[in-house]
Formats: structure tokens, C-alpha cells, sequence
């Protein structure tokens, strides 16, 4: 028999009712500690108060009008972002995906109307991850991304993970237009730029000329325990992709950008028929209005203290499975020895919520208002996974 779905997925056979918190819950009644959030989406956990509220009001009123009108919801949570980060404008999108193909756009028309269009090209590094896209997929690299889908988008070239001697020397020519970067690494392993590198990456690109685009898609809106992952190394972009955990699970992305780095991207130059709608702004304006709040932040941080010195212990506890731990804030990565799709599965039986990664990495992104409790149930049955993992190595 044929699937009616399209086999680009393997699936886990568990399908979920219903959420609560940071809680997922089956048809049957089976409880689930979730430390995967959507992929980093569920920033708010599942089924909050507010953005139930949020949802229910807006979609009583107006849902969608397309972009060819004013849309005061939109632009409510553009001025939010704008007052909250480097931006001085905001483009939306429904996905980290069309953010991507929007940034790699209007990095090329900034130079076209400069006058230099032979600055094309753009740099990226080795493990990124930047959606499925024809520009994302040319923009990260990487077999895995693009066997069997060439001729891939030109103009892209990609230099290994920390490589700041290459990146000197690939900014010395002159057809660059920007450099991409995630500070921190999601797909390819939970593994951040260290802030240093970050100066090093603004400074080299300033003295270039060429833009930088920070993709905030996964670490973004408060998942380090600052609003924007990049606030920690105290550099900013010229260009910002965003999406994932500013719709708390609703769809939704973003493009932020200075004035000068935007400054192509006139009238009919980019269009959405869905991007920045009432409902999804609504939504988006008041997950940006509960993360942004510096007490949220905080207390993001000292959750992140916590899960993170208890997963210290759970690695010095089963060093047969576990390597160490890596990642910033409620963005971290349990390195595995034992294959992690082992883990993985043994997991699944302690009934907790991972996601798996490149270099044998599992990410651990829980919600941002995970509760300490939990934290120690989840840790408690990664334990589990664990010992079960350990039973099959012996």
C-alpha cells in the first residue's frame, strides 16, 4: 500500500493529542516530557494561556488580507522587534526558510544598486544549516543537503567551522557580498561561535565591506537566555533571519535588517501572500512581549544553570554513553558515544522528547517556561535512557 504522505520523513510511530506545559500527551493517555519544543518552536511550551488567548481573539476578528493593505498587527510587532534589536526594518515571512531566501536577496541587490553586482558571492560554513530551500541548501552545503539537487543555486562558497584565516582570505576578493553565520550552530551539532570569533567575523567583513547576515531561525527569541544569541558577543549583523520560537508553534519568520543593508529592496521586490498576517502577528507580538521581559531572560538563565549542571552529572555518570555537554542556555547538545540514534530510541522508552544532530549530538531544547521539577523528571529519565543504552553496550 502507498503512503498518502510523501516518505521524506522517518517517523517515530508516536502521535500526540494534546499539550500541556512542557508535557505531550498520546490518545491512549501516555505522558511525554518534551525537551525538543517543536525543534526550538515551542518557545512558550504547549498550550500557553496567553497565546491561546491571543489566538482565539485575533481569529475571531481577522485572519488574513494579504499584504496588499495595512496591517496594524504587523506592524505592532515590527516596531516591537525594531525597538528590541539593531533593526530598523522588519520583512515577514512564515517559515526560517523564506527568511533565508529573503537575506540572501537583499544581500545581492544592496550591491546591484551600489552599483557593483559583480558582488555576488557568499560565504558560509561547514555543518550550517539554513532550510531546504534552493538558496538555503546552496548556502549551507554539505552532501546530505544537496546530492541529487544540482544544479545547485551558484554564488556560494563554504569554508570549514572556525576557519577565520579563510575568511580573511576569501573576503580579499572582491566579489562578496556577505557572510552567513548561525552563532549557534543548530543542525550541525549544538555548537556555538565562541564570542571572539564573532568580533573577528564583524571585523573582517567591516574592513571587506560585505554585509553580515546572523540566522537566528533556531537560536533566536531568548533560547540562549539573551533575546537574540548574538547580544552575548556584543556585535551586531547588518541582516537577521528569524523564525521558529517568535510564533510559539504558529507559523511565522522574519527578515530584520538596518536601513542601509535593506536599502534595495524597494516596492516589488519581495512579496509574501501569507507572511506577517493578523493571526500570525498577533501571536508573534505576544511571544516577543513575554520573552523580551528581562525577568523572563533571567530566569531562562537560571534554568539553564540548572539543567545544564544536571546534565554535567548525568555525563560523569554514564561515560559509556556520553561525551560531554555543549550549547548555551536551553540550547544545549549531549555529545554521544554510543550512536545517539541508540540513545534516541531508549529515550523514546523513558517516555522524554529529544532531537537528534549532526555529530552524533542530541539537542536538548525544552521550553523556555520548562518548570524545575521538570527538568529533574527529564533528567531523570535521560538517566533511564542511559542505563538502557549501557545494558546493550555490555
Amino acid at each position: 500500500m502507498i503512503a498518502s504522505l510523501l516518505p521524506t520523513y522517518n517517523r517515530v510511530d508516536l502521535a500526540f493529542e494534546r499539550g500541556q506545559g512542557s508535557w505531550l500527551i498520546t490518545r491512549d493517555g501516555e505522558r511525554y516530557l518534551d525537551l525538543g519544543a517543536g525543534i526550538a518552536v515551542n518557545a512558550l511550551g504547549h498550550a500557553h494561556p496567553a497565546l491561546v488567548k491571543a489566538l482565539a481573539e485575533q481569529g475571531a476578528k481577522l485572519w488574513h488580507v494579504s499584504n496588499l493593505y495595512t496591517i496594524p498587527e504587523q506592524q505592532k510587532l515590527a516596531d516591537m522587534l525594531v525597538d528590541l534589536t539593531f533593526a530598523d526594518t522588519v520583512f515577514f515571512t512564515n517559515s526560517g526558510t523564506e527568511a533565508c531566501e529573503l537575506a540572501v536577496k537583499m544581500a545581492r541587490k544592496y550591491w546591484h544598486e551600489k552599483g557593483q553586482p559583480e558582488r555576488a558571492r557568499i560565504i558560509g560554513f561547514d555543518g550550517s544549516f539554513h532550510g531546504r530551500s534552493s538558496a538555503g541548501i546552496a548556502a549551507a552545503g554539505g552532501e546530505k543537503l544537496t546530492k541529487g539537487f544540482g544544479p545547485l543555486l551558484p554564488g556560494f562558497t563554504h569554508l570549514p567551522f572556525g576557519d577565520l584565516d579563510g575568511l580573511t582570505s576569501a573576503l580579499a576578493d572582491e566579489d562578496v557580498a556577505a557572510v552567513i553565520i548561525e552563532p549557534v550552530q543548530g543542525e550541525g551539532g549544538i555548537r556555538p561561535v565562541p564570542d571572539d570569533e564573532l568580533k573577528a567575523i564583524r571585523a573582517a567583513c567591516d574592513t571587506a565591506g560585505a554585509l553580515l547576515i546572523f540566522d537566528e531561525v533556531q537560536c533566536g527569541m531568548g533560547r540562549t537566555g539573551k533575546l537574540f544569541a548574538h547580544e552575548w558577543s556584543g556585535v551586531t549583523p547588518d541582516i537577521m533571519m528569524v523564525a521558529k520560537g517568535i510564533g510559539g508553534g504558529f507559523p511565522l519568520g522574519a527578515v530584520l535588517a538596518t536601513e542601509d543593508a535593506a536599502s534595495g529592496m524597494v516596492a516589488g521586490t519581495h512579496g509574501s501572500t501569507y507572511g506577517g498576517n493578523p493571526l500570525a502577528c498577533a501571536i508573534g507580538a505576544t511571544v516577543t512581549q513575554i520573552v523580551s521581559d528581562p525577568a523572563f531572560l533571567d530566569d531562562v538563565r537560571r534554568k539553564s544553570g540548572l539543567l545544564r549542571q544536571k546534565l554535567e552529572g548525568l555525563v560523569a555518570a554514564h561515560p559509556e554513553v556520553f561525551a560531554g555537554v555543549r550549547g548555551s542556555g536551553l540550547m544545549l547538545g549531549l555529545v554521544c558515544k554510543a550512536p545517539n540514534t541508540d540513545v534516541l530510541s531508549a529515550c523514546y522508552d523513558a517516555r522524554v522528547l529529544c532531537v537528534p544532530a549532526a555529530d552524533n549530538v542530541l539537542r536538548i531544547l525544552p521550553a523556555l517556561t520548562i518548570e524545575d521539577d521538570d527538568i529533574t523528571e527529564a533528567v531523570s529519565r535521560l538517566e533511564t535512557a542511559a542505563k538502557a543504552v549501557e545494558g546493550q553496550i555490555k
